[in-house]
């Protein structure tokens, strides 16, 4: 069996007419051209920007992920934008963020956008910390996020590390929790000072460098903010398709939370 092969095995991918989400807003809308079902158990570890698999994506392939977030008007935004082009992402909150905006939580979530976890307090130094300190952060993250969502069971098992800095002690506690770490395949350098129309170029020139990939951004840059409508009006005219990315949930799986939420 070949490599590639291999790799496809554990995903499930799915077609989503692009007008599935309200597309009639926006008749020439970018949309979400499918559905990726990945189970977390089988697949730890994705983006080749540290790892060495990362989603199964065709060519002009692109999945959208944005980090450190929710604030306020800059995640309002990029909402509203996302929502314009029908496209779906994938948010990974920071807990104590989710605890301040509970509502936008639930924005993000009725939107149907796939919202995974980054800590409870973004801490750069989590590599350091020893492994309770590491699983606090981790599992508060999670806890608070759920809490704004009505139960854990609504925050998907994806996790990004903060910084992307990996340790053997974070990534040993993730895949013991069956939490996928997710990387990335490219970013837009959007903590950098380099304005909207900085972030707009690198994107777009990383992007035809790679051609595909998972897609790293920050809903509480404001540069990212005023830079998303013009980078997806430009990966529709160039034509690049967005997928999103959902966990696949078993029955067993989907009856514990369920008992879980009851209790």
């Amino acid at each position: 069996m070949s490599k590639s092969i291999l790799l496809l095995a554990g995903f499930i991918g799915a077609a989503v007419p692009v007008n599935a989400i309200a597309c009639d807003v926006n008749p020439h809308a970018l949309g979400t051209s499918r559905v990726l079902t990945v189970d977390p158990a089988e697949h730890k570890r994705v983006g080749t920007l540290q790892y060495a698999e990362t989603l199964p994506l065709g060519d002009r392939e692109v999945v959208l992920t944005f980090d450190d977030g929710p604030l306020g008007s800059y995640t309002a935004r990029i909402l509203d934008a996302l929502a314009a082009e029908c496209v779906r992402a994938t948010f990974f909150m920071v807990g104590r963020m989710a605890k301040a905006d509970p509502q936008l939580v639930q924005r993000v979530a009725h939107e149907g956008h796939t919202i995974g976890s980054h800590t409870q307090n973004h801490p750069m130094n989590l590599r350091f910390l020893n492994s309770a300190r590491v699983a606090q952060e981790i599992d508060s993250g999670i806890e608070t996020i759920g809490a704004a969502l009505g139960g854990t069971h609504f925050v998907a098992p994806f996790f990004r590390i903060p910084g992307l800095y990996p340790s053997p002690t974070i990534e040993d506690y993730a895949a013991g929790r069956d939490l996928m770490i997710w990387s990335a395949d490219l970013h837009g350098s959007d903590w950098e000072r380099i304005g909207a129309q900085g972030v707009l170029r690198r994107m777009l020139q990383r992007l035809q460098a790679k051609r595909r990939g998972i897609l790293l951004l920050h809903d509480i840059q404001p540069a990212t903010a005023l830079a998303l409508p013009q980078l997806l009006k430009q990966l529709r005219h160039q034509g690049y398709r967005v997928v999103h990315v959902e966990p696949v949930r078993t029955p067993e799986k989907t009856l514990s939370a369920i008992r879980s939420h009851n209790r």
